[in-house]
């Protein structure tokens, strides 16, 4: 037996071709890697479509209040050194009270703004702030009230992209009117805002507030529970929300015409007092209990193409199975050329899907991109398998794959089952079809 034979007699036996469809399955993980690359790269973009749009409409709102900050003095004595005389010092510190009671009614006006072929949630948000603080305590902070400065008390809310605030009107305050000024100096957990300075009443029991405020945003808009308990009630027309933060709302309802939440959340399931001073500001623990709501779109067509892609290696391995099955069992031969543009093939599904979902919903993008590819791969079946009775069963295998993948990507808290499940059926019918294969006998007469 010459050599060329010698290698002709091994690569057509079926564990070499077996393992040369390994090889062709390593080899088709090229261009798979390079659409996921390509799904990061369109995500990129789209993130700074989002970026530029909210740079001149308003970004994703956080809003932090309304608080009352008083300053006060506190004196200290410097130690004195050898020789000389103690020295008194004294500097400005600043007091934060939150309210006793705290009610939030907003609503949420949202629209789509585009930047090429994206678009960006937009909103309106109009939302009334009503509470009242109770008596202050002072001897919890350790501070003489006789230092504070009530003359000098502000009344201050947190916005994070203050630019966006279309109108802020006077602020009501213990029965009076205070006109609002930029800037939230000396909140935690707030970098911009705005602040009214109010009066404060030497002794008082319970003092009312008011304020209104009205600004742009996209993406989402979240709160702070603020006050001891704090109750927030959003209507939107947004038909999309995902509720997002450490309380989810008590009472919702969800319609094509917009939703409508409601959150009551007591101070007890935060981590931070009613009360604290400048040098012992909680910061950290007030972003994180920040809640709200984010104005998403029902499906993210880039996390969907991303996971998709992540089984492209099986799509193509089992295709190229069932190639091979039919090889086996009917004695038709596939040149792995023949295997290469059927594994491209599957491999431009991905590619379809991705520019398909740019334009259109992801379900119809998928169904359109998995209907062409069938197709293709059915027909092209015909003339390498020769009767259109194997290409069915190919289309019909590729078919189903395609139904299978929709499934796990519309079910992502069950993937992990019915991926389980999937394997475990796929394995089973292999095992089944060629239950009577003499394998020994097969490569014998293929040598």
């Amino acid at each position: 037996m010459t050599m060329p034979t010698a290698i002709a007699s091994i690569f057509r036996s079926p564990t070499a071709r077996l393992l040369s469809l390994g090889a062709l399955t390593l080899l088709l993980m090229v261009p798979l890697l390079m659409i996921d690359a390509l799904v990061s790269d369109r995500r990129d973009r789209r993130d700074a479509a989002i970026a530029d749009v909210s740079s001149k409409w308003g970004f994703q709102q956080r809003i932090v209040g309304p608080a009352l900050i008083v300053p006060y003095v506190y004196r200290w004595t410097e130690p004195a050194a050898a020789g000389q005389r103690a020295e008194e010092r004294y500097e400005t510190r600043y007091a934060t009270f939150l309210p006793a009671r705290l009610q939030a009614t907003g609503n949420i006006e949202t629209e789509m703004r585009s930047r090429g072929i994206f678009t960006v949630p937009v909103y309106r948000a109009t939302t009334t702030f009503e509470g009242e603080f109770g008596k202050l305590d002072w001897a919890d902070l350790g501070v003489d009230p006789a230092n504070a400065k009530l003359d000098a008390a502000m009344l201050v809310l947190g916005v994070s992209d203050a630019r966006a605030i279309r109108e802020a009107a006077a602020a009501t305050f213990n029965g009076g009117s205070a006109p609002f000024l930029p800037g939230a100096d000396h909140l935690a957990g707030a970098a911009s805002g705005i602040h009214a300075v109010v009066a404060i009443p030497a002794a008082f029991e319970r003092v009312r507030f008011s304020l209104p405020l009205s600004l742009n945003g996209s993406v989402g808009l979240s709160l702070a529970p603020f006050a001891e308990l704090t109750t927030v009630d959003i209507t939107s027309t947004s038909p999309n929300p995902s509720f997002t933060g450490n309380w989810l709302p008590g009472e919702r309802s969800i319609a094509a015409s917009g939703f409508h939440a409601k959150w009551t959340v007591p101070f007890l399931g935060r981590n931070y007092p009613q009360q604290w001073t400048s040098t012992t500001a909680p910061d950290k623990a007030i972003a994180a209990s920040m809640f709200g709501v984010d104005l998403v779109e029902p499906v993210d067509y880039y996390r969907m193409a991303d996971r998709s892609v992540k089984y492209g290696g099986l799509f193509v391995l089992l295709t190229f199975m069932t190639l091979w099955l039919i090889e086996v069992m009917s004695g038709v031969t596939v040149h792995p050329i023949q295997y290469l543009m059927v594994g491209a093939g599957l491999c431009i599904f991905f590619l379809l899907e991705l520019t398909l979902a740019e334009q259109m919903r992801f379900a119809t993008a998928y169904a359109i991109s998995a209907s062409a590819v069938i197709a293709l791969v059915t027909m092209y079946g015909v003339s390498i398998l020769g009767a259109a009775r194997r290409s069915a069963v190919v289309g019909a295998g590729v078919t189903s794959l395609y139904g299978y993948l929709f499934v796990l990507l519309t079910n992502e808290d069950y993937a992990l089952l019915i991926g389980s499940i999937g394997m475990f059926v796929i394995l089973a019918g292999i095992m089944f079809v060629t239950r009577r294969v003499d394998w020994t006998a097969l490569g014998a007469s293929k040598a």
